[in-house]
């Protein structure tokens, strides 16, 4: 098991840095021989409406006072995960590039903050293709942002944004995604690789259908002995209403009653096997542990 002291000594915690003259944060642990970093792309600014709008607004309230977050907008962080092994450099997504949001796009700053260039990316791996996740594999002049990487994503993934009949399906709100993803994977599409749930895509990591926020979500369990961490992408949404009511529908999945029974069986696994989680969108770089509260969960950043 990671113990939070193993955080600590590996990390000093919590870790600010500035690069580019903005703070990014960073935080990292050893997982055997290999070194798992969460680094920040910045963050969204969203409207809370497509998040709240349809939930019981009285229940709604205290829990978001709780968190300290407010039902008018949203700012979630982005996580992206970099997982250095021996043999390769495997980045957990690519973030949204500059095309996106002007408070994202950061990951090549905070790359460098670790002292990682994009060259040294052997493997890119997506939990799913939404703009935040998949738009930063092209760089500001449509060339591979990551030269020497090969890519990996679910087969299911691949097929429903390569479908030219999404873009028509997906609804007005979205349809720019589907447009946007199909482009970049078009641009990838001669050094993808595919998996299906439960493969190994690496040596200690395996692919796990987290389906509901897109239809074909991935999450992935990395493990050495007996710890391991589970890059959980959008799965696990936020650490304030998808933990304190799982069970609720979420106005971000695509398929919002998939999406809540995928969460709710998560959760439950995390707990029920100690499994620690670094989260695309949770506070404080993402990494911590889920623990039962009440008739719900809490995130506890930190907690290894």
């Amino acid at each position: 098991m990671i113990s939070r002291r193993t955080l600590l000594q590996h990390t000093g915690a919590f870790v600010a840095t500035c690069a580019a003259g903005r703070a990014f944060a960073q935080t990292q642990v050893q997982l055997g021989a290999a070194t798992l970093h969460s680094i920040s792309d910045g963050s969204l600014s969203l409207p809370g409406d497509m998040f709240f709008a349809a939930l019981p607004q009285d229940e709604l309230a205290p829990i978001l006072q709780a968190a300290n977050v407010s039902r008018d907008a949203v700012s979630p962080p982005c996580n992206l995960t970099l997982y250095q092994t021996p043999d390769a450099t495997i980045l957990f997504d690519a973030g949204s590039g500059s095309g996106f949001m002007p408070s994202a796009g950061m990951m090549q700053d905070s790359l460098d903050a670790i002292g990682v260039a994009v060259d040294d990316i052997t493997h890119v791996v997506f939990t799913h293709a939404h703009p935040d996740h998949l738009w930063g594999v092209l760089d500001d002049f449509d060339d591979p942002m990551f030269p020497n990487a090969s890519y990996m994503i679910s087969q299911v993934e691949w097929d429903y944004w390569t479908n030219p009949e999404t873009v028509d399906s997906i609804g007005a709100d979205r349809a720019s995604f589907a447009v946007g993803a199909a482009r970049r994977l078009e641009a990838i599409a001669d050094t993808i690789t595919f998996f299906k749930d439960g493969d190994e895509v690496f040596s200690g990591v395996q692919a796990i259908a987290t389906h509901g926020h897109t239809p074909g979500h991935t999450s992935f369990e990395l493990r050495s002995g007996t710890s391991a961490v589970l890059v959980g992408g959008d799965a696990i949404g936020n650490h304030h209403v998808a933990l304190a009511r799982p069970a609720w529908a979420s106005g971000s999945d695509q398929n919002p009653e998939l999406g809540a029974s995928t969460r709710q069986a998560l959760l439950d696994r995390l707990v029920a096997d100690d499994i620690a989680l670094l989260g695309f969108h949770l506070p404080q770089g993402g990494l911590g542990r889920i623990e039962r509260q009440d008739s719900g969960y809490r995130f506890i950043a930190g907690e290894m």
